[in-house]
């Protein structure tokens, strides 16, 4: 799972409130799912009175039909022999999802399903019922599965396997730039966003007037002697600037707004989604910051104020003391962008 020519894969979870004996067994899997943060769950049809415990994506199961609003996006295949195998191969590209339940393993290796329908238009979801199952299935043959059908052995299975997702989240490649240019501009409208997260000492978001090379702007969650620290908040930098978003693309700051996902990432590489709250546009006094890598030059730009943070020689420091030869913490990029998506071709942005 990285970001450049291969985005940060986001993992399909259908938690399964299903094959259990009892409604109230049923009804207590939805709740826990809601309650671990994952937003689809596939229902008993007897069940559907259930989507009165909060709001999420419900889909059901009907037959080997998994159905949403009525409509089929997904097939049920259990896998006993090879004729199953070759059945499971024939619906790549004909559904938009193919459920594979399969009790043994050694008869039909997963590998030769990945393989199928990687590239094909149909998801690939494996039947899972413990957290290291799904944890199997996401890291066979590197690239794994698409997603799961979460049918949970246990209910602590859901807190697990939430547990796994975060540990698991990429980390990137970040290394340092040399500061060659520190220069003061007029006013310009940059954008706080305030997460609907605690952040930690550290961690920031990747922000750049290119998208070729982001720079790591701190959260404030430091305090200082001229203002209280605001632990959800990254002072990001001007409405035009890029900001790394979670599935490997790049966004304008100024399009962000409350309820999208944003990547936060931290000096040692490691990276989480969180929520925007909320953004705040105000005009500021800016300062652009220009570093040298390999003899290529980039930029960003944040507003000037001590409050402001980013990474210099392994320390946090106000972008009101760093001096020029100081290093800077960035992270490269290679290929372009169109309309945020990496490409690969050569674009130059100055």
């Amino acid at each position: 799972m990285t970001i450049g020519g291969d985005p940060i894969i986001d993992r399909q979870i259908w938690v399964g409130a299903l094959f259990q004996p009892g409604s109230d067994s049923r009804k207590k899997i939805v709740l826990s799912a809601l309650e671990n943060g994952f937003d689809t769950v596939v229902l008993d049809k007897r069940d559907t009175r259930f989507t009165s415990l909060g709001r999420f994506r419900a889909l059901t199961l009907e037959g080997k039909e998994f159905l949403e609003d009525g409509k089929p996006i997904g097939t049920l295949v259990e896998l006993k022999t090879k004729e199953d195998e070759l059945k499971a191969k024939k619906l790549a590209d004909k559904a938009m999802a193919v459920v594979i339940s399969a009790k043994n393993w050694k008869i039909i290796p997963l590998e030769n399903l990945i393989v199928h329908f990687q590239g094909s238009g149909s998801k690939l979801l494996m039947l899972a019922k413990t957290a290291q199952e799904a944890k199997l299935f996401f890291e066979t043959m590197e690239r794994g599965a698409d997603g799961v059908l979460f049918v949970p052995e246990k209910i602590d299975e859901l807190s697990k396997l939430r547990k796994l997702l975060e540990d698991s989240s990429p980390r990137l490649d970040l290394r340092e730039g040399k500061i060659t240019s520190l220069r003061q501009l007029g006013l310009g409208d940059r954008v706080c966003i305030d997460t609907c997260s605690m952040l930690n000492v550290g961690e920031g978001m990747l922000i750049g007037n290119q998208s070729s090379c982001l720079f790591l702007i701190h959260s404030e969650t430091v305090e200082s002697e001229y203002a209280a620290s605001r632990p959800f908040r990254v002072n990001a930098g001007p409405v035009h600037a890029y900001a790394l978003m979670p599935d490997g693309s790049t966004r304008y700051l100024s399009e962000l707004m409350g309820g999208d996902e944003a990547l936060v990432v931290g000096a040692d590489g490691h990276t989480r989604k969180v929520v925007v709250g909320r953004t705040k546009v105000e005009r500021r006094p800016l300062l652009l910051i220009e570093a040298d890598v390999n003899g290529e030059r980039f930029s960003t730009i944040v507003q000037n104020a001590e409050t402001i943070r980013v990474y210099s020689k392994g320390k946090i420091v106000s972008v009101s003391k760093l001096k020029l030869g100081d290093s800077i913490l960035l992270k490269l990029e290679r290929g372009g962008r169109h309309f945020g998506m990496y490409v690969k071709e050569t674009i130059r942005e100055k």
